[in-house]
C-alpha cells in the first residue's frame, strides 16, 4: 500500500488522475431501477468483484459512444428474416426469404443468428433502444416456432438432424474443422446456445430461458449415452465455448447435469498441458483454444477446481505476455506462431484475428472479477482501445477480420448485406458492450476501472455517478456525485484504477481542494461519507513510450498511455484500393500487393530518441509529428521528411504502420536492399501462382472444399500439414486455364510413405517419400500437368494412400502457371 499525502486535513484515499465523478442517489423503488434490479445476471457466480448490469451504465460521449451508436445502425440494417431462414428450413418450415449468402449458406448456416441474439440483447441493455428489443422478441418468436417443430433442437446446420442422429449413435468422424462432414457444427450450435443465454441473462427474456433449457435437454439426450472418450473425440473439432454456456446453464437451472456436461465438454488435450504450466500452443488455431479456457474457468469456479483456475491464469499469461502484439491481438493466419519468432507477424498480411481478442477480453474480465487483479484490466483496456475499437469503420460500421501488423498493409471491412464472417458475429457484440467493465463493485466498494465518459446508476446505494473525460485527446477527468430522493449516499470506498501506463503520481482534487490518497492493489482509494454534489478531478498521467516485439526483434510500436499510435503509409503512387469486402468466401482478406520496403519509414538509432522527437501537433484530437530520427528508403536525401502519428483506432481506409523497423544508419541501406530482393522473389512467385492451399488450416481448406477419410492434420516446425491413411482432396481453381504445374511441399522426415496423386480422376503421380533425401528439412516437388488438366477450369486434387501406407504429409500446395 502506498500513501500519497497531498493535503494535511483529509482522511481520504484518492487516485492519481484529473477526473470528475458524479454520484446521484436513486430511489430503490423508482421505476427506472426495476429492470436492472431483476436482471438474471445476479444469478451468476460472485467473485471478488461484481459487474453492474449493462442497463445501469450509459456511455454518452467520445469514441466509444460513437462506436456503440454506429453499431446500432449496423444491427438495424441486418435483415432478421434472412438470419432466420436456415433455422426454419432445418425445421421443415418455409422461410419467408432466402438466407444470407457468404458463410451463411456455405455450411456455417445460422451462426450469425446466434451472435445476433447476443448483440441485440447487449445493445438494447446499453441503449434501451426499443427497436432493438422488438427485433430480439421477433427473432425469439420465430426461432421458437422452429424449435417446437424440431423437437427441442434449434440449428441451421445443413441436414443437421441426420448428423446429430449419427453422433447420438456414437458414429463420430471428427477433424479439426469438421464433424461428420459438416463445417464445425459444434461451433455453430454454440452460437445459438450463447445467444439464448444472453437474451435471458442480459435482456431478461423468460422465453429465451425456456428455449435455452429445451435446447439443453436436447443436447443432454444426444450425448447421454456417449462416453467421455467419445465426447473428447468430438472436441477435436472446433466447438466454441460450449463448456462455458453449459456451466452457465447449470447456474441458471440449478440442474447439476449441465455442470457435468460442461466438464465433459472441456477439452483435456488443451487443458492438461496448461495445468502442468506447459505452453504447447504453437501451430494451434488460436480462436479454437481461447473459448475452451473461458469455459474451463467457469467450470472451475463452480467446482472450486484450483488446478483449472491456475491453468486459465497460465494460459492468459502465456498469450498476453509472450504471444500478443501491442494492440492486444494474437496469431497469424488464425494460428499461434512460434512464441520465439514473431517474423510471421510482421511479414504475413493476415495478422491478429478480431475474434481472438473478443475472447481474450472475455477471459480477462472473468479473471479480473475472480481476483480483482488490475493486470487483467490493463490488458482489457489495451485490447479494447486498439484492437476492438479500431476494428469498426466509424462511418459505415463495417467490421474487420484480420488486422495486419505487416508494415504498410491495410484492412478489409465487412459489408452489412454480403459479409457473414465469424468476426462479423463477434464484432456486432464487441461494439454493444463497452459499458460492461467501466465500473465494478463489492459490497461497500465502488471501482472505476476504465476512463470512458459514462453515467452509472447504483440503486442499492442510492447513487448516480457521472464520469466525464475526453481521453485520449485530453487527460482531464471529472467525477461528480449527486443524491436523488431521500436516501443518503453514506460512507463507502471509491477505488479509481491506477493503470500500469501512468508515468508519474498524480494530484487529486475534491471540490477544488487538493486531497491525500492511498494506493492499494492497483487502485487509488478514497473512503468518505459522500455528500450530494461532491466532485473529484484529476489528470491522467499518460506519456509516450515504445514497445518492442515480444521476441526481441527490432520492431517497435509507439504508444501514448494505453493507446497505440500509427502512421499512414503511401506504398504506390495513385494507388486505388478497395477497403470494403465483396461477397466472396475469402473477401475478408486484404489480398492486394504488399508494401514495398523502400516505402516504409524506419527508425534510425535509439527508439527512445525517436519518441523524444515527437511533438503534439493537434490540440483537439491526439496527434504527434516527427521530422527526425527516421528515414524512408525511396525519399531523396534533400527532401524533408515528416511523419504524423495518430491513435490507430482513428486510422481507416489506408495503408498503415504500427510497428517500425529500427536500424542504425549503417544498416539502413542494406535493410532496404535485402528487403527489396526478398520482395521481388515473393512478387515473382505471386505472379505465377494460380491457386494456393495451406493444408491443415481452416479457411484455406474450407475455401477449397476439403473432403477426406481417415485423415489427420497438425503442425511441424511451425508448418501445417495434412496426411491420411485413407484419402483427402481439395478443389483448385483454374478459371483462366493458366495452370501448367503443381508444386507440393514435403517434409524430409516423412519416410516410407506411398501414395497416389490424382487430378480430376487422372493419375498425376505415384509418390514414395522421401522424394529427396538430402538438403533442407522441407522440400518442393513440381509435377507437370497434362493438356486435359491444363484446360480444366476446376481441378479436384486427390491424395490416396497405398495399402498399409500413408498419403503425405502435405505441407503446401501451389498451382503454378509456368
Amino acid at each position: 500500500m502506498k500513501i500519497i499525502l497531498t493535503s494535511p486535513n483529509l482522511r481520504t484515499f484518492m487516485c492519481a488522475c484529473f477526473f470528475t465523478l458524479s454520484l446521484i442517489g436513486c430511489d430503490n423503488q423508482g421505476s427506472e431501477n426495476s429492470a436492472y434490479e431483476q436482471s438474471a445476471l445476479h444469478k451468476q457466480p460472485v467473485g471478488k468483484q461484481q459487474l453492474f448490469n449493462l442497463q445501469q451504465v450509459s456511455i454518452f460521449d467520445g469514441p466509444f459512444a460513437h462506436a456503440q451508436q454506429t453499431n446500432v445502425g449496423y444491427l438495424l440494417a441486418i435483415q432478421p428474416d434472412k438470419l432466420l431462414a436456415p433455422y426454419l428450413r432445418e425445421a421443415g418450415l418455409e422461410p419467408k426469404v432466402d438466407s444470407y449468402g457468404n458463410w451463411e449458406n456455405t455450411g456455417l448456416d445460422g451462426h450469425i443468428g446466434g451472435h445476433y441474439l447476443s448483440a441485440l440483447s447487449l445493445a438494447w441493455a446499453a441503449t434501451q433502444d426499443t427497436e432493438l428489443k422488438r427485433r430480439l422478441d421477433y427473432m425469439l418468436n420465430e426461432l421458437q416456432k422452429a424449435q417446437n417443430a424440431n423437437g427441442g433442437y434449434l440449428g441451421g446446420i445443413p441436414n443437421g438432424k441426420v448428423m446429430w442422429d449419427e453422433i447420438k449413435q456414437g458414429n463420430i468422424k471428427a477433424d479439426l474443422f469438421s464433424l461428420n462432414d459438416r463445417w464445425v457444427p459444434l461451433y455453430n450450435i454454440d452460437k445459438i446456445f450463447h445467444g439464448l443465454r444472453d437474451a435471458y441473462l442480459i435482456a431478461n427474456s423468460e422465453q429465451a430461458k425456456t428455449m435455452l433449457l429445451s435446447l439443453g435437454q436436447w443436447m443432454l439426450d444426444v450425448t447421454n449415452n456417449l462416453s467421455d472418450e467419445q465426447i473428447q473425440q468430438m472436441l477435436y473439432s472446433e466447438h466454441g465455448g460450449l463448456n462455458e454456456v453449459f456451466a452457465d446453464m447449470s447456474t441458471i437451472s440449478g440442474d447439476k447435469a449441465y455442470l457435468e456436461l460442461a466438464r465433459k465438454f472441456s477439452h483435456k488435450r488443451i487443458i492438461d498441458p496448461l495445468v502442468a504450466h506447459k505452453d504447447e500452443l504453437n501451430g494451434l488455431h488460436a480462436n479454437t483454444q481461447i473459448p475452451k479456457i473461458i469455459g474451463a474457468l467457469k467450470v472451475a469456479q463452480l467446482n472450486n477446481d484450483e488446478s483449472w483456475k491456475e491453468a486459465a491464469r497460465f494460459f492468459w499469461e502465456t498469450v498476453t505476455k509472450q504471444r500478443s502484439v501491442a494492440i492486444g491481438g494474437n496469431s497469424v493466419r488464425e494460428h499461434f506462431h512460434d512464441a520465439a519468432d514473431f517474423s510471421p507477424m510482421v511479414e504475413d498480411p493476415e495478422g491478429p484475428e478480431t475474434c481472438n481478442t473478443y475472447n481474450m477480453i472475455k477471459l480477462s474480465k472473468l479473471l479480473f472479477l475472480q481476483t480483482a487483479d488490475t493486470r487483467y484490466l490493463d490488458y482489457y483496456e489495451r485490447a479494447t482501445y486498439n484492437h476492438i475499437l479500431s476494428s469498426q469503420h466509424p462511418e459505415h460500421g463495417g467490421l474487420v477480420y484480420f488486422t495486419s501488423m505487416r508494415p504498410g498493409h491495410y484492412r478489409m471491412y465487412s459489408s452489412v448485406q454480403d459479409s457473414m464472417w465469424c468476426c462479423v458475429g463477434s464484432g456486432i457484440e464487441n461494439h454493444s458492450k463497452y459499458g460492461e467493465l467501466i465500473y465494478s463493485h463489492s459490497v461497500d466498494n465502488l471501482s472505476v476501472n476504465l476512463f470512458i465518459s459514462s453515467t452509472l446508476r447504483w440503486p442499492e446505494k442510492g447513487l448516480k455517478l457521472t464520469l466525464e473525460t475526453q481521453f485520449p485527446d485530453s487527460q482531464n477527468v471529472v467525477i461528480k456525485l449527486h443524491q436523488l430522493a431521500e436516501k443518503q449516499m453514506g460512507e463507502f470506498v471509491l477505488n479509481i484504477r491506477k493503470p500500469a501506463w501512468f508515468s508519474h503520481d498524480i494530484s487529486m482534487f475534491k471540490n477544488g481542494e487538493k486531497i491525500n490518497y492511498v494506493e492499494n492493489e492497483g487502485y487509488i482509494q478514497i473512503q468518505q461519507n459522500w455528500q450530494d454534489g461532491d466532485e473529484l478531478s484529476f489528470e491522467l498521467a499518460a506519456g509516450l513510450s515504445t514497445e518492442q516485439l515480444p521476441d526481441g526483434q527490432n520492431y517497435y510500436a509507439v504508444l501514448y498511455g494505453p493507446v497505440v499510435l500509427a502512421t499512414q503509409v503511401q506504398a504506390f503512387d495513385n494507388e486505388e484500393l478497395s477497403f470494403v469486402a465483396d461477397d466472396s468466401r475469402m473477401g475478408h482478406i486484404a489480398s492486394g500487393p504488399v508494401c514495398p520496403p523502400e516505402a516504409l519509414p524506419v527508425i534510425l538509432g535509439d527508439p527512445e530518441t525517436f519518441v523524444g522527437s515527437l511533438k503534439r501537433s493537434d490540440s483537439v484530437q491526439l496527434a504527434f509529428t516527427s521530422t527526425e530520427h527516421f528515414a524512408i528508403g525511396n525519399t531523396p536525401d534533400d527532401q524533408a521528411l515528416t511523419k504524423r502519428l495518430i491513435p490507430f483506432f482513428r486510422l481507416h481506409d489506408s495503408r498503415y504502420q504500427i510497428y517500425w523497423p529500427q536500424l542504425n544508419d549503417q544498416a539502413f541501406e542494406q535493410f532496404v536492399d535485402d528487403a527489396k530482393a526478398q520482395a521481388e522473389i515473393e512478387e515473382r512467385l505471386r505472379a505465377i501462382t494460380v491457386d494456393i492451399i495451406t493444408p491443415g488450416e481452416q479457411q484455406p481448406e474450407v475455401e477449397h472444399n476439403f473432403k477426406g477419410q481417415d485423415t489427420r492434420a497438425g503442425v511441424n516446425a511451425g508448418k501445417h500439414w495434412r496426411d491420411a491413411s485413407g484419402w483427402f482432396e481439395y478443389e483448385l481453381s483454374n478459371h483462366q486455364q493458366r495452370a501448367k504445374r503443381l508444386r507440393i511441399t514435403y517434409f524430409k522426415g516423412d519416410v516410407d510413405r506411398r501414395f497416389r496423386i490424382k487430378l480430376n480422376d487422372e493419375i498425376l503421380a505415384d509418390v514414395s517419400l522421401p522424394v529427396i533425401a538430402e538438403g533442407e528439412e522441407f522440400y518442393q516437388v513440381d509435377y507437370p500437368l497434362t493438356d486435359a488438366m491444363q484446360n480444366a477450369t476446376k481441378l479436384v486434387l486427390r491424395f490416396e494412400a497405398k495399402q498399409h501406407s500413408i498419403a503425405g504429409g502435405i505441407y503446401g500446395i501451389r498451382l503454378l502457371s509456368n
